[in-house]
């Protein structure tokens, strides 16, 4: 299990962020000049240089993002105005795109960055300019509304496998849609019909809490808590479900670690939005006790399982089943090993998982729950220390990839294997590399005590 350092402060790790961004910019400034868009957005590094893999278009955002994100953090206008051209020029496409999930990857990750750094007043500000960011985002959360699955106790966000299909890491997509709520949007159906957008981002939160992650009891008590499915099988006819399963992960009975950290991340983010809404917002779901609760339970159980089933230092293995893990010994006591025979590492869950801890340490240390606050914080640092430091963070000029050892798919064997080594190492990934900057702004801010980070606090609510 992680060996939570109980002593780091956010200000200790101040060195290694500002090293971590000056490494960012060379990074993103390398992709913009070698990377040849014509080929599709990039989505990982195959021998240090970042390619394309044709499935779907989930990592553009992250791309353009990373950019808007790095203009955050250092105020280089070169930053700004790239992240803001490519999402001008190439983002339309994701907000109409009906086949995806990724709504609240791609298009907060872009027109969401760039809408909240103008009402910071860290970009000028321009009502045009406002109105059309704000009007992608309305559209892009109906139409990820869109894709919706009725079951028997309210309904979900369908995966791209089908209507059947509840992806674990949409939890995190999901926030799409109640930016689009809090901008005053509703999606329309058929007759008119007006159906909440915040209404139905619950019932995918619900569902996703239900079905998708595992607490060791009731219908799951063979199992233990905080494990999570990566896919969750409804039969559509009658609306019930059927089993768990997995698409990038070992089994359906088994935890891939990034489905893990997308959970994690997904109800801590949505625990602070619904924070700002009141008894009558929830009133037709529940309540706002009830949801909150839920949501809850869902974020301490998934982070409790990622401290338990990740090594000491924090950087876990792709599945916490994954069937050769055994002969690596004791590999919960000891760091996690990229370079193994047998297992990949995972830094992109990692990286992800970090923003989910420290996410929720602080909402609970703010809710009067200093102890379990401060446990899931100070593992969220630790991972953190792990992450910007050898061999994750990638000091090599002429790699393309920040940070190293991310996975994209071990089932399909897309990861490439470097000449004399057995297992998948030393890549990077746009979605890790992205999710590192958004931690790392998170704590960037903490510690020059700027405006906390967040999707929703520029809106009006």
């Amino acid at each position: 299990m992680i060996k939570i350092d109980f002593q780091i402060q956010p200000e200790d790790l101040q060195k290694k962020i500002a090293l971590f961004w000056d490494l960012s910019a060379e990074k993103i400034r390398r992709i913009d000049k070698r990377y040849d868009s014509s080929k599709g957005s990039p989505v990982f590094t195959v021998d240090g240089k970042y390619t394309t893999r044709g499935w779907t278009e989930w990592t553009q955002g992250f791309q353009f993002g990373s950019s808007i994100l790095q203009f955050d953090a250092t105020g280089d206008n070169y930053f700004l105005e790239s992240g803001r051209k490519a999402t001008l020029e190439k983002m339309a496409p994701h907000l109409s795109h009906t086949g995806v999930h990724d709504h609240g990857f791609n298009n907060l990750s872009t027109y969401g960055n760039l809408l909240r750094l103008m009402m910071e007043g860290k970009i000028p500000f321009n009502e045009w300019e406002k109105s059309f960011y704000e009007l992608a985002l309305k559209i892009s959360g109906s139409v990820q509304a869109g894709r919706w699955t009725p079951i028997k106790d309210g309904g979900f966000i369908h995966s791209f496998n089908g209507p059947h299909s509840l992806f674990v890491d949409t939890i995190r997509s999901c926030r799409i849609l109640v930016v689009s709520h809090l901008l005053g949007h509703v999606l329309q159906g058929e007759n008119d019909k007006k159906i909440s957008l915040l209404e139905r981002a619950v019932q995918h939160i619900s569902a996703t809490a239900q079905y998708s992650v595992f607490y060791g009891e009731g219908r799951d008590s063979y199992d233990v808590w905080g494990r999570t499915a990566h896919e969750s099988i409804f039969n559509v006819t009658d609306g019930n479900f059927r089993c768990p399963n997995s698409q990038q992960g070992y089994t359906g009975f088994s935890t891939w670690t990034r489905g893990l950290a997308w959970a994690m991340l997904g109800f801590a983010e949505e625990l602070e939005a619904f924070q700002q809404l009141n008894e009558e917002d929830l009133k037709n779901v529940g309540g706002k006790k009830e949801t909150e609760n839920r949501m809850l339970k869902a974020a301490r159980a998934t982070c409790d399982f990622y401290i338990e089933n990740t090594p000491v230092d924090g950087i876990p293995y792709w599945d916490t089943g994954a069937p050769n893990l055994y002969k690596l010994g004791d590999y919960l006591n000891k760091p996690a090993d990229p370079y193994n025979a047998w297992e990949p590492v995972d830094s992109s869950a990692a990286a992800i998982g970090a923003q989910g801890l420290l996410r929720l340490g602080k909402l609970l240390k703010e809710n009067n729950e200093p102890d379990a606050g401060n446990k899931y914080w100070q593992a969220g640092l630790t991972v953190m220390n792990s992450l910007l430091d050898y061999p994750y963070l990638s000091t090599n000029p002429q790699h393309q990839g920040l940070i190293l050892h991310s996975i994209y798919h071990q089932p399909n064997g897309w990861d490439f294997i470097p000449p004399g080594q057995k297992i998948a190492c030393g890549e990077s990934s746009m979605w890790g590399d992205y999710h590192a900057r958004e931690a790392a702004l998170y704590l960037k801010r903490i510690i020059e005590n700027e405006k906390y980070y967040t999707f929703f606090k520029y809106l009006k609510i």
